[in-house]
Formats: structure tokens, C-alpha cells, sequence
């Protein structure tokens, strides 16, 4: 059975949190998406963050702190998970099995500890997230420690501004990554991430069929060809390709050396 947790308004006696130390190391060791993972593993400050979401009924925080605060656990425990690994390539080495990625491996594993209860990344992101809040732009934000994610936000997330946050992730996933996101007004073809059409039952999140992806995303592009493609539904999708290298700041600087 799913992990629900109960969203309401902020209870009496509500817990707030301080993502203060996760937001300065976020700032500190995040560039442009790419993560300084090693930073992470020296800071002090980043495991006594983790205690405090271990210290944390999310519960007794309000709708909108709730999912602040359950974003910044599956992106603060995946940087977590990279270095108990000591991983260098790829999330997906994690957990291998004769080859092959076991079962989610590295998604499955219970390293994440939030109010004293141990969870995998899998199970905050696919039995809490999803069905608690029904917020597509958490896919925005969730970032699964590839390159090929939206890029890791340089701050941490915040309830009071949860909303203006998760529509500026949107807004550059969706228009600012030509690689994984793009609309071609010429041939009528939206390219799009495995986020929106690949991965699991995602598109059911954006309206359930390649024509509600448009409608949905259209929202990020100004009044124009591009606009009033996606609107029409008259394209066709097709899928970009998934890079799962790990989004460290030395694979970035090693991708831009070979180019």
C-alpha cells in the first residue's frame, strides 16, 4: 500500500523546517545543474541537514512545506546516495546486477531517513509525491543525479515559494535544454524528454497522450508559431535520448574538454 502522508492546513503546534544549510550548500556547489558531489561529502553541514530530516514529521507541516520538504529529501538523500557509493559514472552503477540496473536498484535502496523511517528515493518519489500532491512539475524538480534530469536547482525548495520555483524549473527544462526539450514549427515535431513520453506512466501525469504533453508545456512559450503548435496537438512527438551520466561538475568540465 502506498505511504500517504495527511496534507492539510498547518496544524496547531506545526513544525516548520530550516533548509537553510541544504539551500547554501545547494548555492555553494551546484553550477548550472552540475553538482560538486565531493563538496557534499566534506561539508559538515550536509549530514546534519540529513538529521534534521530524520528529526522531521512531515505531517505537521503545512500542503506546501510538506512538498518542499519531500523535494529537498529525494534531492538531498540521491547527492547522499552518490557518495556512500563513492559513484563517479553513473547512478544506475549503483546496485548493479550481472550488468544490469536490479529491480531500480539504486532507487530501492533505503538510505533516505526521514522521521526516523527509512525509505528508497523510488518510494518518496512514486508513493508519496505523486499520489499525495498530483503536481506534475515535481518532475521538474526531482533529480535523479543524471545529466540527462532537469537541471539541480542552485537553492533549496521553499513552501512560501513552492509554486513560483516549480514554474521556473518548468520554464527551463521545457525551453532552455534544446537537447531534451524543443518544438521544430518547420517538420511540425516536438522533441520531447522521456520525462514527459518514456519513463513509467509519467505522461498520465501531464494529461495521459502526446497532444495534453503540448497543451501542458505550452504554457512556458510567449504567443507565437511554437506556441500554437503544441496548443493544436497537430505534431509529432518524438522522443530525445536519455543521458545517465552522473551530473558532477568533472564530468561536465570533462564533457566540454572532448567536444
Amino acid at each position: 500500500m502506498p505511504t500517504l502522508v495527511a496534507v492539510a492546513a498547518a496544524p496547531i503546534g506545526a513544525q516548520s523546517v530550516d533548509h537553510g544549510p541544504f539551500d547554501q550548500l545547494l548555492r555553494a556547489h551546484v553550477v548550472d545543474g552540475m553538482v560538486d558531489y565531493d563538496a557534499f561529502a566534506r561539508s559538515a553541514e550536509f549530514p546534519r541537514y540529513l538529521t534534521t530530516l530524520n528529526a522531521t514529521d512531515p505531517s505537521r507541516l503545512s500542503r506546501d512545506e510538506q512538498l518542499a520538504f519531500w523535494i529537498n529529501a529525494y534531492n538531498a538523500y540521491t547527492i547522499q546516495l552518490i557518495n556512500v557509493h563513492k559513484e563517479k559514472q553513473s547512478i544506475r552503477n549503483i546496485n548493479k546486477s550481472i550488468g544490469f540496473v536490479k529491480a531500480y536498484g539504486p532507487w530501492k535502496e533505503k538510505l533516505a531517513m526521514v522521521g526516523g523511517k527509512a525509505y528508497g528515493l523510488d518510494e518518496i518519489e512514486q508513493d508519496i509525491i505523486r499520489p499525495t500532491y498530483r503536481e506534475p512539475r515535481i518532475h521538474f524538480a526531482l533529480v535523479c543525479a543524471a545529466m540527462g534530469c532537469p537541471p539541480l536547482r542552485s537553492e533549496a525548495y521553499v513552501g512560501s515559494r513552492i509554486d513560483a520555483q516549480l514554474e521556473d524549473q518548468g520554464r527551463i527544462f521545457v525551453t532552455r535544454q534544446p537537447t531534451k526539450n524543443r518544438v521544430d514549427v518547420a517538420t511540425k515535431t516536438v522533441y520531447l524528454s522521456p520525462v514527459f513520453i518514456g519513463f513509467r506512466d509519467y505522461i498520465k501525469d501531464f494529461g495521459g497522450s502526446e497532444a495534453a504533453v503540448g497543451k501542458y508545456i505550452a504554457r512556458y512559450y510567449p504567443e507565437g508559431p511554437e506556441k500554437q503548435l503544441l496548443v493544436s496537438g497537430a505534431f509529432r512527438a518524438k522522443e530525445t535520448s536519455y543521458d545517465w551520466t552522473l551530473n558532477s561538475q568533472a564530468n561536465a568540465r570533462k564533457s566540454k574538454a572532448d567536444e
